[in-house]
């Protein structure tokens, strides 16, 4: 449903948000198994959409660029690999215009559920329930609990 790329930066942002300092991206890699030349490049474009800041020199890292509240996984999302909605015939057939046919429209509409799912999913939500003693967030967190 969505991209690795969308994946990785979501393990990102999971782990910042459980972090109370500035974390190395060799830190964030190892951790969230993202290899660490792509894990660059996403903590690009996340420090670019204003979701994570970046601190240079000794303490140095990344840390959220807002609260984890504030911070939904749509946001996310769309920072790396935008959700694509379908507002014309995908197979560009111009008798349809702007009417989808209705296999698009479903398509449309489930794209659009899923939307206002991650909208109204925050990361702090996310940390929460990885701390639950029944769900550890692997490999988020050291303890190697399954969630039930």
């Amino acid at each position: 449903m969505i991209s690795q790329t969308a994946e990785y930066a979501l393990r990102a942002m999971v782990f910042l948000a459980m972090q109370k300092s500035a974390a190395t991206g060799q830190g964030i890699a190892e951790t969230t198994k993202v290899p660490p030349g792509y894990l660059s490049k996403i903590m690009q474009q996340l420090v670019k959409r204003k979701l994570v800041n970046s601190q240079r020199g000794i303490g140095g890292g990344f840390v959220l660029a807002r609260s984890p509240e504030e911070i939904s996984i749509l946001d996310v999302v769309n920072a790396v690999d935008p959700i694509e909605k379908i507002t014309t015939c995908p197979l560009d057939i111009q008798s349809h215009g702007l009417n989808l046919c209705p296999l698009h429209k479903r398509l449309s509409a489930a794209i659009a559920q899923v939307e206002l799912a991650f909208a109204e999913s925050k990361l702090s939500e996310l940390v929460t329930e990885s701390q639950s003693p029944l769900c550890s967030s692997v490999p988020l967190t050291p303890n190697q609990n399954v969630c039930h």
